[in-house]
């Protein structure tokens, strides 16, 4: 698929001018020439130059080359460029390292902490009878400075 574009000349051309066009440029070479009137007064008749380049590297080389060109006929100018909606590139490949790929071990599944319901009361009796007994104990061991101090 090559580079489409069209240039709306300042005139109408002749016929040895539209052969010296595609002579002095590649890209000139495969244009189709028609006649038109100018986009600002349909009253003028002009040339327009059809392009399918597949010689330039890039659309904005091949406009620049067509235009170039043109320049080298007398009297000639282009007031006019339509270039119709270009398909997107493709989107460039990533760069890519050479290297090893290193699989990893899953980490281990952590267990639940919660604890269910029949286990936290077994916990509550539990301290709830060792601060009870230390509770027993130091007032056991009040009792016992109280009765050496007297």
């Amino acid at each position: 698929m090559g580079h489409k574009f069209s240039l709306i000349l300042s005139r109408e051309i002749t016929d040895e001018e539209s052969v010296a066009l595609k002579e002095t440029d590649a890209v000139c070479a495969g244009a189709v020439f028609a006649t038109d009137t100018l986009p600002t007064n349909a009253e003028v008749t002009v040339t327009k130059m059809d392009f399918d380049d597949t010689v330039s590297p890039s659309l904005a080389e091949a406009i620049e080359s067509a235009l170039q060109a043109v320049q080298g006929v007398p009297d000639l100018s282009v007031p006019g460029l339509t270039v119709p909606a270009q398909p997107a590139r493709p989107p460039a490949e990533p760069d890519v390292i050479e290297g090893v790929v290193v699989k990893e071990k899953p980490a281990a599944k952590k267990t639940a902490t919660r604890k269910s319901p029949a286990k936290k009361a077994i916990t509550r009796q539990r301290t709830t009878a060792r601060q009870a007994e230390s509770a027993d104990g130091a007032a056991a061991a009040q009792d016992e400075e109280a009765k050496q101090t007297i």
